[in-house]
């Protein structure tokens, strides 16, 4: 028997960290999925060099495009496969917006859309076991910018994935009660997506709210 885990981060560069430990630890690629926001625009498998968005080494090319290039890399090594990293490709989902992705969830996600099915992203998450409460605000936090995490592990070994996951992850609850005070009322998949610059002023605004 599986469970389905989901988490929210920030930063790319901390969910594929966990990605790539999740990998580590023997969780199988297939068993994985992320979905990160590409409103800014970072990620171009056609365009490696960026505007420097993000250059701390001051190459030309963002760093997070650096890393989940790389992480295909130390996917190979560690594993002796590709990883779930390689096959990053760039889509849009209703309501969301433009985003990065690879995995089984934005596969299933990217079927009921293309065969016309309802519910979107809110009934893949709660199909796959995602609370009802919680997956408007997961859609919700991919929307403004995160990183969503979703990894299906054996329940007999949960408490060992389920740490590797809550490394740098969001407070789910804190987060949702956080946009809820703006006056967030739900998830709306008519809504129009986030602008780079509404999501610069979000990541401004919104202090990072971390599991222990």
């Amino acid at each position: 028997m599986t469970v389905t885990i989901s988490r929210l981060y920030d930063n790319y560069t901390d969910a594929q960290q966990v990605v790539q430990d999740l990998e580590a630890a023997g969780l199988r690629s297939d068993d994985i999925s992320i979905v990160a926001s590409n409103a800014d625009n970072w990620y171009k498998k056609s365009d490696r060099k960026m505007t420097g968005r993000k250059d701390r080494d001051h190459d030309g090319t963002d760093d997070r495009v650096e890393g989940a290039e790389a992480g295909a890399g130390i996917g190979a090594v560690v594993g002796g496969t590709a990883g779930l990293l390689a096959g990053l490709g760039v889509l849009a989902i209703p309501g969301v917006g433009p985003v990065v992705a690879a995995g089984w969830l934005i596969a299933t996600a990217a079927g009921a859309v293309a065969g016309g099915a309802t519910g979107g992203i809110i009934g893949t998450l709660t199909q796959a076991g995602v609370s009802k409460e919680d997956a408007p605000v997961y859609a919700e936090g991919v929307r403004r910018g995160g990183t969503l995490v979703t990894a299906r592990v054996p329940d007999g070994e949960r408490s060992r994935y389920e740490a590797i996951l809550n490394r740098s992850a969001v407070d789910i609850r804190e987060r949702g009660e956080m946009y809820r005070k703006s006056g967030w009322t739900g998830f709306d998949e008519r809504a129009k997506p986030y602008s780079p610059e509404d999501i610069r002023k979000e990541r401004s605004t919104y202090q990072p709210t971390r599991l222990p």
